[in-house]
């Protein structure tokens, strides 16, 4: 057999706005109370779990549900700033709404190419690939056989769904990351991956 790394991907828990489609990059919005609750319900899930190790974004949203989780584990999320959500620029805060009332054109702009085009002062989902990518490579082979958890975003996790099963970036959307939903991977030490849940 060879040996295996398993990865716990969450997104975080339910955020203020929610009823809006909105873009929120890199705002750091606060959690609503369901929110929280999420957290301590995906705490129970993986209690039988044997965590070791914990990576999430640096954004309060993710922040605060690495320390509920991995209370009961005895360890200390390490955080970092390259787990991320992408970065929306001039569009962060605002609903779906209100960019295509204001920017119509640039918004069919990035529907008609949503791997390459960046909203001015923003990233493109290369980006986010570049400087995601390593930081997961980074983990999985630090730990090793290990069991890991990683709090994210929902764009950021459909980037690691879709590297792990080898699909282009361009079926971003073909995958659903409701809030506090659990995604699971299995890594192997010969390259392959597979996905065992995707947005539980």
């Amino acid at each position: 057999m060879t040996s295996m790394t398993r990865l716990y991907l969450i997104r975080h828990g339910q955020v203020q706005g929610f009823e809006q489609r909105r873009y929120n990059g890199h705002a750091d919005v606060a959690l609503t109370d369901l929110g929280v609750e999420q957290y301590h319900l995906l705490k129970d899930r993986l209690a039988d779990s044997h965590i070791s190790a914990c990576y999430s974004s640096d954004l309060t949203r993710c922040k605060i549900g690495a320390n509920i989780i991995c209370e009961q584990f005895g360890i200390e999320p390490v955080h970092r700033s390259e787990l991320r959500e992408l970065n929306i620029g001039i569009w962060e805060s605002l609903t779906w709404q209100e960019i295509q009332s204001r920017w119509p054109n640039e918004w069919q702009a990035r529907l008609n190419d949503l791997v390459n085009y960046r909203v001015p002062e923003g990233e493109n989902l290369l980006d986010v690939e570049a400087r995601a990518m390593p930081v997961v490579r980074e983990m999985l082979e630090r730990h090793r056989g290990q069991e890991l958890l990683l709090v994210g975003h929902g764009g950021l996790n459909r980037i690691i769904l879709l590297n792990a099963i080898g699909a282009p970036l361009i079926n971003m959307f073909n995958i659903e990351q409701n809030y506090g939903c659990l995604n699971i991977i299995d890594y192997y030490a010969d390259g392959r991956a597979t996905v065992k849940l995707l947005n539980g």
